[in-house]
């Protein structure tokens, strides 16, 4: 039975496409007004267990519970307790954005009245009070992005789950969305997070699971995925020609820590020495007659072990 606390229970769930497992044995918990973060990189799983959660698909094994009602025996009863906010935008760019949401309070079965003053709402709240009567055509990314939120909000749901909301939107915008998730928590609403972003996952989620090929490889909260690496972080980034010989000089110092990654020209090792072991990189760059682009010191970011769990940087994945 799942937890009264837990507004999502996952429990051992498995999905299977033909002879490839997208999910093996995933379990999750998110307690009820808290924001919890789902990372990994691209294929990982993140969306096939979002559209697990959301009634999209039916999983092969395992327990799904919502808001206390199964998702898999009464999908729907579950969506009057869901809202989904997808990857992209899912407007009709011919209606415009007043029209868009007093349909969709519609089609959940709402008067005309209340549909239109639940539109209104959500327009003032998200900030498109302004261009509600133009049609979405003409929104930016970033204003299709928040009025496909509004969509997800129509019903006002219990649990919310957002699937990577500010891909591919500027940072003003991403920050404005940030803002409204927050404003939603403090209402009461439960979100479930993916993103691409590390920075937001950073700052908003209470909790966090990093998924990658189809299983759960390792959870909690940012700062204690931080610590679990327990050491500082030297990293270095050099022009391409010198990157093997870089490279090979680190290796000298750190082993196999030492980790190039060639995409961004970067190699990075653990340290406990801190300042010491950086000075001993700096100096044995100005034998080897390298030069550095940057050369740092830091405490380990969400980033640093995303890296570490997955062999992947979080801006190198895909969506």
């Amino acid at each position: 039975m799942a937890s009264k606390n837990l507004s999502i229970d996952v429990d051992n769930v498995v999905m299977k496409f033909g002879h490839f497992t997208a999910l093996d044995g995933v379990s999750l918990k998110a307690s009820y007004g808290k924001v919890t973060g789902l990372l990994g990189p691209n294929g990982a799983g993140k969306t096939t267990l979002i559209k697990v959660m959301t009634t999209l698909l039916k999983p092969s094994q395992g327990q799904v519970v919502v808001d206390g009602i199964n998702v898999l025996l009464h999908d729907k009863e579950a969506r009057k307790h869901i809202g989904l906010a997808g990857q992209f935008a899912a407007v009709d760019e011919f209606l415009t954005g007043r029209e868009t949401l007093v349909m969709v309070a519609r089609l959940y079965g709402m008067p005309k009245k209340q549909a239109e003053e639940k539109a209104s709402e959500l327009l003032d709240k998200l900030g498109l009070s302004d261009a509600a009567d133009r049609q979405t055509k003409t929104y930016s990314g970033g204003m299709r992005r928040r009025l496909d939120l509004g969509a997800s909000l129509v019903a006002t749901p219990k649990v919310l789950f957002l699937d990577e909301p500010t891909t591919g939107l500027d940072p003003r915008t991403r920050l404005q969305l940030w803002d409204i998730i927050r404003d939603l928590v403090r209402q009461g609403v439960t979100i479930l997070l993916t993103t691409q972003y590390l920075e937001e996952a950073d700052a908003l989620c209470d909790y966090i699971y990093v998924i990658d090929k189809g299983k759960m490889i390792i959870e909690g909260t940012s700062e204690d995925l931080k610590k679990s690496l327990g050491q500082d972080i030297i990293e270095l980034k050099v022009a391409d020609s010198n990157l093997d010989k870089a490279h090979k000089m680190l290796k000298k110092l750190a082993g196999d820590d030492a980790v190039v990654d060639d995409l961004t020209r970067r190699i990075r090792i653990h340290t406990e020495s801190g300042s010491e072991d950086l000075l001993k990189v700096a100096n044995e760059l100005k034998k080897a007659n390298i030069k550095a682009e940057e050369l740092s010191l830091h405490r380990p970011t969400l980033d640093d072990v995303f890296l570490a769990v997955t062999g992947n940087h979080a801006e190198d994945t895909d969506k």
